[in-house]
């Protein structure tokens, strides 16, 4: 027992030992540098690190305090190195002069493999898709589109020795999840492109793990995201078709991220970042209506203000509320009461002067209004303009004789708070008891409401 003892602390104590980073890169010009943790796009401040050898930056990692993944050392000249750690020490030299490429991997297999893999995806990515053009276009019976097609099998035949053979001597390190999931898919150039693309469709996403909430401290989520979406982006569709397709894309990537839910998170808040940065707001509604709120998801609490607005108009104002009371001075100081005004459908219009979507939208509402046949609806302006003067003289140019409304206080006004306005114009298409018949976010669309 005397002796056991003994070996079972030293067990645990390895156990918990720290592991040694060593990172060397010749030519840096600093003794300073800051370790980042990376999740997605986002990265995490984790420590600062003071250089005791000229170009040589020390940090010792704990099992207990740091998660397995990628971490990035970034400089104060934005020059920046990645590594995995994966519970080994890690010895990485390079060159600042070209730091990415110069990567040379002294101690750490978790690292020779993952800088392997980066390697082997570029070269693959840009040998297959030039082989896939010649394949694509090359006579069939010639024997250079045998050489090709040979030569395509051989490319595939490799990556997937590395991925699914090299790489997985340890298959529960953080290293082998990570490259199963991060394959690129591998596909039949012998097919006709239409159909390959259709294969990309439905079968990207099988070899990535989403059950494996681990890998979100890389880019493998965002990535295999950004990857799907191309897959459905085409740039010869007008943007609102181009963001139906993005629509089934989003169905199929969160449908399976579903199967943990901090993946799932992680996937959604990347989703609604990128759609709003592309200014695609259908599909950024959709990711909000069928996802977020009929999910209840707590995205991350520096989610912006307007995507929180977004998502609490959604939430708190759906098809079939009641709309908030509106009172409000017109361009003439006299108060006006929304339910005072008698129409069977009122519109009511949130917009600025400064707005250059609001100045191309209202010319077009103002036709579509002054052209009714009967009073089918009214249109209560409300500006969210500060000057008196710019909002007077928006008015008096554009014509508009509907109602006017504004306390000029800009997006402090609480007409823009009650109806959580996030963006200019925004529409909403109330019924005779102020109900809500609709949010259109085109005139197209509110012809249709109106019909």
């Amino acid at each position: 027992m005397k002796k056991v003892l003994p070996l079972f602390i030293l067990m645990v104590f390895n156990s918990y030992k720290a592991q040694n980073v060593t990172i060397t890169v010749d030519g840096i010009n600093t003794n300073k540098a800051i370790l980042f943790s990376l999740q997605g796009e986002k990265t995490f401040f984790v420590d600062s690190i003071k250089s005791l050898q000229k170009e040589k930056f020390n940090y010792k990692f704990e099992q207990t305090k740091h998660h397995p993944g990628i971490y990035l050392l970034q400089f104060n000249n934005n020059k920046r190195i990645d590594f995995i750690y994966d519970g080994e020490d890690v010895n990485i030299h390079s060159d600042a002069n070209n730091i990415s490429d110069s990567v040379s991997v002294i101690t750490s297999e978790s690292n020779k493999l993952f800088y392997s893999f980066v390697n082997l995806n570029r070269q693959y990515k840009t040998k297959t898709e030039l082989l896939q053009l010649i394949l694509a276009r090359y006579p069939k019976d010639d024997d250079f589109y045998l050489s090709a097609l040979n030569k395509a099998s051989q490319l595939q035949k490799q990556y997937l020795e590395f991925v699914n053979i090299t790489s997985q001597k340890n298959p529960n390190n953080f290293i082998a999840r990570y490259i199963r999931s991060a394959q690129l898919p591998v596909v039949d150039f012998t097919l006709p492109l239409d159909k390959q693309l259709a294969f990309l469709k439905a079968h990207a996403l099988d070899k990535v793990d989403f059950s494996n909430s681990g890998l979100i401290y890389s880019d493998l989520f965002t990535n295999k995201t950004i990857e799907y979406l191309t897959y459905y982006r085409n740039p010869q569709f007008p943007k609102e078709l181009i963001e139906k397709e993005f629509m089934v894309a989003v169905d199929s990537i969160l449908n399976k991220a579903k199967s943990n839910q901090l993946v799932y998170q992680h996937i959604t808040e990347y989703l609604i970042d990128g759609f709003k940065k592309f200014g695609l707001d259908q599909t950024l509604d959709y990711i909000i209506q069928n996802y977020v709120i009929k999910d209840d998801l707590c995205l991350d609490t520096k989610t912006e203000s307007s995507i929180q607005r977004r998502i609490d108009q959604n939430k708190k104002l759906p098809v079939n509320a009641i709309a908030p009371d509106i009172i409000l001075a017109d361009a003439d100081g006299r108060i006006v009461d929304f339910k005072k005004i008698t129409a069977d459908k009122l519109l009511l219009v949130f917009y600025a002067s400064w707005c250059p979507h609001c100045k191309d939208l209202i010319p077009e509402l103002n036709n579509l209004y002054k052209n009714q046949k009967g009073k089918k609806f009214e249109v209560m302006a409300i500006s969210l303009d500060e000057k008196k003067e710019d909002w007077l003289n928006f008015i008096k140019n554009n014509n508009l004789n509907w109602v006017n409304v504004s306390d000029l206080k800009g997006w402090s006004s609480k007409a823009a708070s009650d109806y959580f306005i996030y963006a200019t114009p925004t529409m909403f298409l109330l019924d005779k008891e102020r109900k809500i018949l609709g949010k259109p976010l085109s005139i197209d669309e509110l012809k249709q409401l109106l019909k």
